[in-house]
């Protein structure tokens, strides 16, 4: 399984952002091999609207099936239930754990937005 994660560096010991669409770089985590990608957000991160819904088609291109942030907006979470992508918005600590903390079950998945618009 694909993991995408928001992140303030590029790697897995990085602190994991609490933004979505805002995030530095958001790393597509290979949740058997802990093997990564990095996806450089720098576009969206002064982005004035539409932040959310561009990252997640990065999200999506890439073929996650998660996404593993702090907060993200209801554009953007709508974005990525349509893409099929389920949402935990209560991940913090570094990228790797994160991913562990979410392949162990300790992670909640969303229902819905948890802020409203741009964050």
């Amino acid at each position: 399984m694909k993991i995408a994660v928001t992140s303030k560096g590029t790697d897995l010991d990085s602190q994991v952002d609490p933004r979505f669409g805002r995030a530095a770089y958001i790393l597509i985590v290979d949740s058997k091999t802990f093997d990564f990608e990095v996806l450089d957000n720098k576009e969206n991160v002064n982005a004035l609207k539409g932040a959310g819904i561009q990252a997640a088609g990065m999200v999506s291109d890439k073929g996650a099936e998660v996404l593993l942030t702090g907060f993200c907006g209801p554009n953007a979470f709508k974005t990525l239930n349509a893409a099929k992508i389920k949402v935990a918005s209560d991940a913090k600590g570094t990228v790797r754990d994160a991913a562990t903390s979410f392949i162990q079950g300790e992670l909640t998945i969303s229902d819905q937005a948890n802020v409203e618009g741009q964050w």
